[in-house]
């Protein structure tokens, strides 16, 4: 056994310690001869690829009971079933296409020795106290809402089925009529690389298809919570939208990591993250003996340096299809191929004005924005967004002309701010979907201004969910295994690089 195969070992005691239970949900690794492993403290299972897509996996032992025993996509749905099931234990649990999703992340280069899989209860205090948290494979934290509506999609409201966030991209090209770049075992495929498929099921293109498509993300949404929310009439515009297309009852999946900027670019790009390079909110790259870090404010305008090399967005399948049409990404720091971009004013040193304070902006809640930093901010940054979304369509922004786009995206930040601090199912997260939905219906509006509505779809997802957390569960496995004599970087708090300082 060569040191570093004794150094993962002694770190799987540690991490799989009766102690540390509460936890650790799962360990993930890789094997060098090609076999993939979940462990927990009461099994293991080793399985191996065997063809393309998320079925082509098979079983080779299973010692115990298996961690991914339970992989439907129906558990804990609708809000009531949630909330009847609090931080469920991992024999309660369901993990959705866990076995494709696992083998997906050691594909990078980049990939670490070890992921750690935080348990569903596991409250991070070390970590900033959160109330509402993801990143694991648990259903909860890895369901994100979409809704797809307007002309050319069906209209079923909330149906009771599920998704992969990396079906977005290629159900959006072939809705826009772009053409197919081949073929997979799923089906066409119209981004180079991707691992979603259309969904064909929610298409009905006999009476024509969108002129525009105008896609939104509400980051870090708890699909349960906004549904039930647009149901009783909290989020109207939402509800609009439902009742104007499909919503996925069951939700959408997130790749792992089941965190911000890795999924957000699996939306754009069909890819997930072991795949397009965006690995996690922050990362080791060995080959460079560097920390990668994406997801945050001062890395967002450069953070696609890192994409892998061939990496396509639903702006480049718009424009090879149709050469000429104009593209917008609004917020959105996955900004591949589009031709307006947020992030371009910071490359180029442009900062748009931004403003001091949230007061008195509108569709913001000021009960929040006074006590918590994160919400004001927030609230700041998406206001910016609904500004810049509703000058493009207008035709100008920041005394620049623009044309109608074909395809335009807008991020808004709020609601995983809100959810992360007081919990989704508190005060502070229903105030942040009302501020959302606000927002979104000013985009709407703009829309209508244009004359385009009717002849144009829209889409709403987010980038993961959010599951509530107990507060009285909470540790850093960081330092029992240091107390071992353990050397290892531990980054994004799940990605452990063994014997790296």
């Amino acid at each position: 056994m060569t040191q570093v195969e004794t150094h993962t070992e002694d770190a799987l005691e540690v991490l799989l310690s009766a102690e540390l239970e509460p936890i650790v949900d799962m360990v993930l690794r890789r094997h060098d001869d090609g076999l993939y492993e979940a462990l927990s403290h009461d099994g293991r299972v080793s399985f191996r690829r065997t063809g393309p897509g998320p079925d082509g996996y098979e079983t080779v032992v299973v010692t115990g009971s298996n961690p991914f025993s339970d992989t439907s996509t129906d558990r804990f749905s609708p809000l009531a079933d949630e909330r009847a099931h609090p931080h469920p234990a991992r024999t309660e649990n369901s993990y959705p296409f866990a076995y494709d999703h696992t083998a997906q992340l050691f594909d990078a280069p980049a990939a670490p020795d070890l992921c750690v899989l935080h348990s569903a209860a596991h409250n991070w205090q070390d970590q900033g106290g959160h109330l509402g948290e993801h990143g694991s494979l648990g259903i909860v934290q890895a369901r994100a809402p979409w809704v797809i509506a307007g002309k050319g999609v069906r209209s079923d409201g909330v149906a009771p089925k599920s998704a992969r966030l990396v079906d977005v991209a290629p159900t959006v090209a072939a809705l826009l009529g772009c053409r197919p770049i081949g073929e997979h075992e799923r089906g066409e495929m119209f981004l180079a690389g991707q691992d979603g498929e259309v969904r064909h099921d929610l298409l009905d293109v006999s009476r024509g298809r969108p002129r525009m498509i105008v896609g939104f993300l509400f980051d870090g949404t708890n699909p349960n919570v906004l549904y039930d929310m647009a149901a009783r009439g909290e989020a109207p515009n939402v509800a609009r939208l439902i009742e104007m297309g499909t919503a996925f009852g069951h939700g959408a999946m997130a790749g792992l990591p089941t965190v911000t900027l890795a999924n957000h670019t699996s939306i754009i790009t069909s890819r997930l993250p072991g795949h397009h390079g965006i690995l996690n909110n922050a990362w080791y790259d060995r080959r460079r003996g560097e920390q990668v870090i994406t997801n945050s404010s001062a890395t967002w305008p450069t953070a696609m340096q890192y994409v892998a090399p061939g990496v396509e967005s639903i702006h480049d399948a718009l424009h090879r299809s149709f050469p000429g049409e104009f593209s917008a990404s609004v917020n959105e720091p996955c900004d591949i191929g589009a031709d307006y971009s947020t992030f371009d004013f910071f490359r180029r040193g442009e900062v748009p004005p931004i403003p001091s304070s949230p007061s008195g902006l509108p569709h913001t809640t000021e009960r929040f924005v006074r006590p918590s930093k994160d919400y004001s901010w927030s609230s700041i940054v998406d206001h910016m967004g609904t500004e810049q979304a509703v000058g493009v369509l207008s035709g100008s922004y920041r005394d620049q002309t623009y044309p109608l786009p074909r395809f335009m995206f807008v991020n808004f930040t709020l609601t995983d701010s809100a959810m992360h601090e007081g919990g989704p199912y508190s005060e502070m997260a229903a105030a942040s979907v009302r501020d959302s939905d606000a927002r979104l219906g000013a985009v709407l509006a703009a829309v209508e201004r244009t004359g385009a509505f009717d002849d144009s779809a829209f889409f709403l997802v987010a980038d993961h969910g959010m599951e509530e957390n107990n507060p009285s569960c909470s540790g850093d496995w960081d330092v029992n295994l240091r107390e071992a004599g353990l050397r290892f970087r531990d980054e994004a708090y799940s990605f452990l690089y063994l014997d790296e300082e």
